[in-house]
């Protein structure tokens, strides 16, 4: 694995563990007001220093990163689990109503930004972190079946699938079993890749006030609430947004890395 691959497995590890950790202790109660020390900066009592509300900012990170990573991930799911048979239906019979009918409802969400799916939803449903789930991952299904229609349909002409064909298999065994193991890298590695980009969705609907409502902290809600305490209190900013950055990296740069590593075309050596 080459060094930024690992740069990045160690990012993401370590937002990773501070999620967990937030599961079974936090520095501070984060639900807990204290206005006596409301706008204190980084110190010894509090590492990252305290917010608007006097609640400490490390203990809001680390329950952030636990909100984020949930729905990115689930949202993630929600793509990669309708999105893959989708486009392995599709390329299973290229060109057929089948084919046209899936992809032309791919075209249709593609044309909406997920923001602007989540309004909808909102309007309907309420602003929460399950609409913003819905959001992202609606979004998220057509990327995968594109991504596997195109990729199964470089293999159906091999070999390999003729002789499974001539031996009877039906087009939907074929593509559980010969089409969807080959393609497992290429949607592990669009998967990393699509968690980086359902991190910065997540933050991006909350920062509009459409993903997790309060109490609850998350990470883009805490940059809206800084934004018109910056020039007294930059802390605010400036520790969920290198949050976001640095998972976003990490994410980014793990991708890469699987990338190289499972594609052998793509495979570099990696010099001590």
């Amino acid at each position: 694995m080459s060094r930024d691959a690992l740069s990045g497995a160690v990012i993401v590890a370590l937002v990773a563990v501070g999620a967990l950790l937030s599961f079974v202790w936090t520095p501070y109660d984060v639900a807990a007001l204290d206005i006596a020390a409301k706008l204190q900066p980084p110190s010894a009592v509090h590492w990252l220093g305290t917010d608007h509300l006097g609640r400490d900012v490390l203990s809001m990170l680390l329950v952030g990163a636990r909100v984020s990573i949930a729905v990115a991930l689930v949202a993630v799911g929600i793509g990669g689990g309708l999105g893959v048979p989708l486009g392995l239906a599709a390329a299973a019979r290229p060109g057929s109503l089948v084919d046209e009918t899936i992809m032309r409802a791919n075209d249709l969400v593609f044309a909406f930004p997920s923001l602007l799916i989540a309004i909808m939803i909102t309007a309907i449903l309420g602003p929460s972190a399950l609409n913003a789930i819905l959001a992202i991952g609606i979004f998220n299904v057509p990327v995968f079946a594109r991504l596997t229609r195109g990729a199964a349909l470089a293999i159906w002409p091999r070999d390999f699938i003729l002789a499974a064909r001539l031996a009877g298999k039906g087009r939907a065994r074929i593509s559980v079993e010969h089409i969807l193991p080959n393609l497992a890298n290429l949607i592990a590695v669009q998967a990393t890749l699509q968690f980086s980009l359902g991190i910065l969705a997540e933050a991006g609907l909350s920062y509009v006030g459409l993903g997790a409502q309060p109490p609850t902290p998350s990470w883009g809600r805490m940059l809206a609430e800084s934004q018109t305490m910056i020039a007294f209190a930059p802390w605010l900013a400036l520790f969920p947004g290198l949050a976001i950055v640095l998972t976003v990296l990490g994410l980014n740069l793990l991708g890469d890395g699987l990338r190289d590593l499972l594609d052998p075309r793509l495979r570099r050596r990696v010099t001590a």
